[in-house]
């Protein structure tokens, strides 16, 4: 490993274990007998800044190259991004899901179909994706409508995940309520013993949405609150960039 990238990997390290270190001191100082305080949780944020030369005029260009970098920074789950979607009744929705492939087309990422966020996204195509690379001071924002992208692209991402992984999604019937964690494991072990050797197909149930841009907002954070944030509107021909204030 370059040693540039062996530095930034310690360096993340380092902010980790100063910000556990920080949280395991103020808890001992926490009065739990009343209401917790966090005004005095902050930090300046120091690490870099955006500049309007930084930007590509293809945010995609801008969001893989922060992705790298916070691969290569050893972020934990550098492709887990805030899912948000919106539907009658039951009002807003947020959840964590891994981003699994982004080009021009958008962004991909896989569940089941009869998951909470599958039935909010059948009432409303709407919703938005948040990257919290905060370990580096960043965040995308990113909003549009999402899709189902097309069946071999399912099979061929389905194909490709672990064995158990291929199991838990036969196994599980996301986001139903069941009785205990003994009875998800029994399910488990029927799904296992069902498929023995065999290859695993994809459940019908199970594949892949694609969130197509309309927006994105690239967030960098600055001293002083003064943060860098530029916003890629989706025009007929092209991106419009506008730096917002912080």
């Amino acid at each position: 490993m370059p040693a540039s990238k062996t530095g930034e990997k310690a360096t993340i390290t380092t902010r980790r274990l100063g910000t556990l270190l920080r949280y395991n001191l103020n808890l001992l100082h926490t009065d739990f007998g009343g209401a917790m305080r966090f005004s005095e949780h902050r930090r300046q944020y120091t690490l870099s800044g955006l500049r309007r030369d930084d930007l590509r005029s293809d945010p995609v260009e801008l969001f893989t190259q922060w992705q790298s970098q916070a691969i290569n920074a050893g972020l934990a789950d550098p492709t887990a991004c805030v899912l948000a979607t919106g539907q009658a009744g039951a009002g807003l929705r947020q959840r964590m899901v891994l981003m699994k492939g982004v080009d021009e087309r958008g962004l991909v990422f896989y569940t089941n179909y009869q998951s909470g966020k599958a039935v909010a996204l059948a009432e409303s195509e709407q919703a938005s994706m948040l990257f919290p690379w905060n370990e580096l001071d960043r965040q995308v924002s990113v909003t549009g409508s999402v899709t189902q992208v097309d069946e071999q692209t399912s099979d061929d991402y389905f194909a490709s995940r672990p064995r158990d992984s291929q199991l838990g999604a036969w196994a599980s019937a996301q986001s139903q309520a069941i009785d205990s964690r003994n009875a998800l494991l029994a399910q488990w072990d029927e799904v296992k013993r069902r498929f023995g050797d065999e290859p695993i197909p994809r459940p019908p149930h199970w594949g892949g949405y694609r969130l197509a841009p309309l927006t994105w907002e690239f967030w960098q954070g600055g001293e002083n609150r003064l943060h860098d944030r530029f916003r890629y509107q989706r025009l007929d021909d092209g991106w419009e960039i506008t730096r917002l204030q912080p």
